[in-house]
């Protein structure tokens, strides 16, 4: 296998990788900002606060995981009860780290924390189709540089105004709804094989069939449900073969 080159090149932000990295997020950033919007105004009306909701919006950066802990929050759970849910939810991102092992596997540990952080589920989308042969290359960091500086910043800029504003969104506005089918949106941009599609179909059974157990723990067995699919799903199916040149 060929090693990235070591050649100098531009200042990240100035890397042609880098520009359309962020243009092939533009076209999801609204959908990006609708959730983030929802997520603040409902982190602010649930009790958290301002200061708090701001804490929250850029330490966990994990929409899925905040609208699942917030009501939890709320309803006045345990602590170990919040954190098995937030975590059960961002489960998926074992898997992502697994699929992007290849690409940022070489680089050091700070700079693989750092791209931890800001990586998505859009992103690693975009990142797939960008790059679909699992080997490094110089224009895979500015890439996903490139797409999460525009995730961020869309989510960040909504989730802040939603917080900041709160108080003043007349709730007729109906804004959990719009929650609702902006993360449907979302989804569906994610179902791209048989296997999400699978995956998605059980997490949606198992969710109303535990629908009765309290605390919304019902979500916390839909995600587990879906993992241990898509793990098995993953494991029994026969990986593509890559073309030799790729791998040169």
């Amino acid at each position: 296998m060929s090693e990235p080159s070591t050649a100098a090149r531009p200042a990240v932000w100035r890397d042609p990788a880098f520009a359309q990295g962020a243009r092939d997020m533009v076209g999801i950033s609204l959908g990006i900002a609708a959730w983030g919007l929802v997520t603040g105004v409902t982190m602010v009306n649930s009790g958290l606060g301002v200061p708090l909701s701001l804490l929250m919006s850029f330490v966990v950066f994990a929409g899925s995981a905040q609208l699942a802990a917030i009501p939890l929050v709320a309803a006045g759970a345990p602590v170990w009860v919040v954190w098995a849910t937030a975590a059960c939810v961002n489960l998926r991102f074992v898997i992502f780290s697994a699929q992007w092992r290849p690409y940022f596997g070489h680089l050091p540990l700070r700079h693989r924390l750092v791209l931890g952080y800001f990586s998505a589920d859009l992103n690693l989308v975009a990142f797939m189709k960008r790059f679909p042969a699992p080997r490094p290359s110089p224009d895979q960091v500015p890439y996903f540089l490139g797409g999460v500086a525009t995730n961020w910043t869309s989510w960040q800029v909504a989730s802040v105004a939603g917080i900041v504003l709160a108080d003043r969104v007349p709730t007729h506005w109906g804004l959990g709804f719009a929650g609702t089918l902006a993360l449907l949106g979302l989804t569906y941009s994610l179902l791209t094989d048989r296997a999400t599609w699978i995956a998605a179909a059980v997490a949606g059974g198992a969710a109303v069939a535990a629908f009765a157990l309290p605390l919304k723990l019902n979500i916390v067995v839909a995600i587990a449900a879906a993992v241990a699919v898509g793990l098995v799903i993953d494991h029994t199916t026969p990986r593509a073969a890559v073309p030799e040149e790729d791998l040169t």
